[in-house]
């Protein structure tokens, strides 16, 4: 099911609660009555058209029309994932981090084993903030300069340096992958946790686990095969320009 712009935003939360987070991106919180989602997009002032592939991409697997999502301004785009690092960051990780802590607690595990896990999620945590603190403070102010550049119709000698010394590509070549750490994580408490106390807390960690690697692999699909694509191809035109 695609949603569209005449849904109720709070069956489509009913339907799938999941987007909550997604949502609040935007801006929206919880409260919004019985509002369709162009009246709430126009109460807020948004992207309709973007609001829409941004929840559908989340909501179905098979939904990711790149076409579309590359005619949105490279601008919009860094918005939107600086809103998801935020989130990442500031909401994610630390809850993680508390369920983690408790698992002293539920689980028989001696110290090293606890120790272990504990640090293999730190690691995980702090290699994140640190790919995301190089997007914010190199990649992205490069890319949101590009494109202002781009549409002037004109470039200065800076950027044709920049692009010359670190274009997209060499940005490309070194993008960690992240998920490949957080698949890891995922194998190491499914295989190796002892018998709990209590399944709960194991079951609330996974669950997590897995939707934080929903949305870093979504997360991921957007820089790989829309931003960077986007911005080889702005790279492209006005390398080719002569001044």
């Amino acid at each position: 099911m695609l949603i569209h712009e005449n849904m109720k935003l709070a069956d489509v939360i009913q339907h799938d609660h999941t987007l909550v987070p997604i949502i609040n991106r935007f801006g929206i919180h919880l409260g919004f009555g019985n509002d369709n989602i162009a009246e709430i997009c126009q109460k807020h002032h948004l992207n309709i058209d973007f609001f829409l592939t941004i929840l559908n991409a989340f909501h179905d697997i098979h939904y990711f029309p790149k076409e579309q999502l590359q005619r949105f301004p490279a601008a919009m785009l860094i918005d939107y994932l600086q809103k998801a690092h935020r989130y990442f960051l500031d909401d994610k990780i630390p809850e993680i981090s508390a369920l983690m802590d408790k698992m002293a607690e539920e689980y028989p595990l001696d110290e090293t084993t606890f120790r272990l896990i504990r640090n293999f999620f730190t690691e995980y945590a702090q290699e994140l903030k640190k790919h995301i603190q190089r997007e914010e403070e190199k990649i992205y102010p490069y890319v949101l300069y590009l494109e202002k550049v781009f549409l002037d119709g004109s470039i200065d000698e800076y950027l044709r340096n920049q692009i010359r010394s670190y274009p997209i590509s060499e940005y490309e070549s070194e993008h960690e992958n992240m998920e490949e750490k957080l698949f890891d994580l995922k194998n190491i408490l499914i295989k190796y946790l002892p018998e709990p106390r209590k399944d709960e807390l194991g079951y609330q960690i996974l669950r997590e686990l897995f939707t934080l690697e929903k949305e870093m692999n979504e997360h991921a699909r957007i820089e790989n095969l829309i931003l960077i694509p986007k911005v080889k191809a702005m790279e492209k035109i006005l390398k080719n320009k002569e001044i």
